[in-house]
């Protein structure tokens, strides 16, 4: 089934729905958590549906997706969103209304979410951040996500200079394999050293 419902503990993680719309809207409008994601804040119900309509409704399209709605047991109102391309690099990304930072939710979907890919067969999945968010780095090492290099990029539509880190968990590639994507893109790259998650760990989001 294209995007299977996944639960865990305390979250439901499904497809968005039309009347999702208004709690997308508190999503997508977050200043704070939109401070490291490339586009602006929504500000109208229009433009989340906009969004709901040029993200979302195309996955749902498709034979296989990972696109969900990240929502808490007791209501079942979204309050964040995951994700995972089923096409290379297979990336995994996340946002959640800042409001429920650091109750581990954003970690708890993660692993839902990488076990449902997992079992259906992709063979890597890779994440990445703007090094001014190290705690979104830290929900990829408690996935058991790996870092593996930092480039430069131009970021649009916001068209900032970010450095990202990039993480990757293998999961039926090869031990060593390490998506080089990024890496060719961007001439301006680097491997820290030490590597982050060799350096102190802090609250989860």
């Amino acid at each position: 089934m294209n995007t299977p419902p996944l639960t865990t503990e305390r979250l439901i993680l499904r497809r968005f729905e039309g009347g999702d719309l208004p709690a997308l809207l508190l999503i997508l409008g977050d200043r704070e958590a939109n401070r490291f994601l490339p586009w602006f804040p929504a500000a109208s119900l229009q433009e989340a549906e906009d969004f709901y309509r040029s993200r979302y409704l195309p996955e749902y399209e498709k034979a296989q997706a990972y696109a969900y709605a990240i929502c808490l047991r007791e209501d079942n109102i979204p309050i964040g969103y995951i994700n995972v391309d089923t096409k290379a690099p297979h990336d995994l990304g996340y946002g959640l209304r800042s409001e429920f930072w650091h109750r581990g939710i954003a970690t708890e979907a993660a692993r839902a979410v990488i076990r449902q890919a997992a079992a259906d067969g992709l063979p890597y999945i890779t994440a990445t951040h703007d090094i001014n968010n190290p705690r979104s780095g830290r929900v990829m090492q408690a996935c058991g996500m790996q870092y593996r290099y930092t480039y430069e990029e131009r970021w649009q539509p916001k068209d900032i200079t970010v450095f990202f880190r990039m993480y990757q968990l293998n999961l039926g590639a090869g031990r060593d394999f390490v998506y080089r994507g990024y890496w060719d893109a961007h001439p301006n790259h680097l491997v820290e050293n030490p590597a982050p998650d060799c350096r102190p760990a802090g609250q989860q989001n």
